[in-house]
């Protein structure tokens, strides 16, 4: 076989190697915002997770915060006990009235969620864990269809990382993009997903998203060693291609 065929054997494993790597790490690590089950509706209610992954190789995540904006005037967000965890909601005066579709005035309404690890725990250092922080809100706003919960994780080193860029337009993410969740058309009845059935049916969605991330995870680490011997085979190719080489020179001199 020519030290060509070779060359071109150890370029194509390396390559295959390293898109294997690539690939397995492609996972979002950002906080997000998501919902299991029925989308919220514009003037309903819903349940929210934040899910938050750790970035920090050395420290743990100890305190999530989430901020709601002033103008959605959410009067009622209520926070899911989470064993480990502090939960705390605050409600603000807002700085101007709001006006619901009904008439009704909100002057107070919530504008920070946070949870705080009490001692022992936290989201541990490294990328192979995450935490889901769940919250149920409402009334939804009427004239959005979308809504932003900038988050503010912070480490036990002291390091703090704000979630709270807006995506432009354009749809391209930006680097430390804000947790967003969209809203359905208000419905018939005025109501949107969070209540009875609907809850349920989040429940249920949450625990397969659960099944499917253990998936996920699985498949990450089985990318990563195809990744690892697809390396392997790559420099085992380029290192066999040398040899080919040197031994074809040698034999060249040697016929001179």
């Amino acid at each position: 076989m020519s030290k060509h065929v070779f060359k071109r054997a150890g370029f194509l494993a390396a390559t295959v190697g390293i898109a294997g790597l690539l690939s397995a790490g492609v996972a979002s690590a950002h906080v997000t915002a998501n919902v299991y089950g029925p989308q919220p509706a514009k003037g309903g209610y819903g349940s929210i997770f934040f899910r938050v992954p750790n970035e920090e190789k050395d420290a743990g995540t100890v305190k999530v915060e989430i901020t709601v904006k002033p103008e959605y005037a959410l009067s009622s967000v209520r926070a899911k006990p989470l064993p480990g965890w502090k939960a705390e909601v605050v409600k603000s005066k807002l700085p101007a009235p709001v006006t619901t579709d009904s008439g009704t005035q909100i002057t107070e309404a919530v504008t920070k969620v946070s949870w705080t690890a009490e001692p022992g725990n936290k989201i541990a250092a490294g990328s192979t864990e995450f935490q889901e922080f769940q919250i149920s809100a409402g009334k939804f706003p009427t004239n959005v269809d979308a809504i932003e919960f900038p988050a503010t994780q912070t480490y036990e080193n002291g390091k703090v990382v704000e979630w709270n860029q807006p995506t432009p337009a354009s749809g391209e993410e930006p680097e430390h993009p804000a947790p967003t969740v969209k809203l359905a058309e208000k419905t018939a009845d005025g109501h949107g997903g969070g209540h009875g059935t609907d809850a349920k049916a989040s429940e249920e969605s949450h625990a397969a998203s659960s099944s499917s991330d253990n998936t996920a995870r699985w498949l990450g680490g089985a990318g990563l060693v195809v990744g690892a011997l697809g390396l392997g085979v790559g420099a085992g190719a380029t290192l066999r291609a040398r040899r080919a080489t040197a031994v074809s020179g040698k034999s060249d001199t040697e016929g001179k």
